[in-house]
This record gives C-alpha cells, structure tokens and sequence, in this order.
C-alpha cells in the first residue's frame, strides 16, 4: 500500500466500499450460522417476530457494512492502494459469507 501519490486520483474510497462489502457478506454467514446452530442467538436476533432471527442478521449485517465502510473510507479517503490486495481480500470474505449461508455447509459444520 502507498500513501498519497502526487496528481493521481486517490482510490480508497472505492477500496473501502469494495472491502466493507466483503466485511458485511462475511458477517452476514457468520450471524446466519450462529443463529441457527445456538437458540440464545437465535432469541437475540429476534427483532421482529413474523421474520424471526433473520431480521436481527440482517439489521446487524447493514449496521457493521455502513460503519466498516464510513471507517474505512475515513480511514483511506486520500490514499492510493493496491487494489488487487484489496479485491482479494473482500473477495475472500464474501466467499467465507456465501458458504455459511449454504444450508449443506451450515449443516457439515453444525454436524448435522
């Protein structure tokens, strides 16, 4: 990662929009397993009865996305980045998030 490059567009405000994508993705799985493999997690995800534990997931899930993404963006709003460091690293997140939401995997890790 570089800092300030003179007379070049700074690209980490896309880098953190792109990186605060791959922290919700992965922590909407994450959330989604808790919430069913432990009923106490469950309870507390529970913000609204009719959608049950889902509702808390993904309230918690747009939470942690927007504020990793304000942090993130103040945190390299005027910096050059390598992004391919960046892309391989929201990408590996997403796919963390994707196989926790996958019901065979959920079920392998749960022992189910």
């Amino acid at each position: 990662m570089s800092d300030e490059t003179a007379g070049a567009t700074a690209n980490g405000p896309a880098a953190a929009a792109v990186l605060a994508a791959g922290i919700g993705g992965c922590i909407l799985g994450v959330l989604s397993i808790a919430g069913d493999a432990f009923r106490g997690v469950a309870r507390a995800l529970n913000f609204w009865t009719p959608t049950g534990p889902l509702s808390g997931v993904t309230d918690i899930t747009i939470l942690v996305w927007l504020l990793s993404w304000f942090a993130l963006s103040r945190l390299w709003g005027r910096r050059n980045l390598e992004l391919r460091r960046v892309n391989l690293a929201a990408a590996l997140l997403f796919i963390v998030g994707l196989l926790l939401t996958f019901p065979p995997f959920m079920d392998l890790l749960q022992g189910k």
